[in-house]
């Protein structure tokens, strides 16, 4: 079984940081990718940073550049965050793939002046 806690939410102003982190307990050695999605009021979930167990990256397109997907160890999968901009605004859920797919709580970012 594995279990996802993220933390690293919170405010933020328009072109600020924030770093996201998500730790995972259980084996996950045979993952096939560990990331990000979001999900805004209204909105459907979407994927916003993907690292694949080869180590290939994949961003939304709105973030690209702007945010970056990171292993810091073989439990934890991070996300900084720069030039936040207030549609950033929205629930990040951290996520995991192997035969199975799990999904963390999630954590709120709002990015307002």
């Amino acid at each position: 079984q594995v279990q996802l806690v993220e933390s690293g939410g919170g405010l933020a102003q328009p072109g600020g940081s924030l770093r996201l982190s998500c730790a995972a307990s259980g084996n996950i050695f045979d993952f096939k990718s560990m990331g990000w999605y979001r999900q805004a009021p209204g909105k459907e979930r979407e994927s916003v940073a993907i690292i694949t167990a080869g180590g290939n990256q994949n961003y939304a397109d709105s973030v690209k550049g702007r945010f970056t997907i990171s292993r810091d160890n073989a439990n934890t999968v991070s996300l900084q965050m720069s030039s936040l901009k207030p549609e950033d605004t929205a629930t990040y859920y951290c996520n995991v793939q192997k035969r199975f797919v799990y999904w963390g709580q999630g954590t709120q970012v709002t990015v307002s002046s």
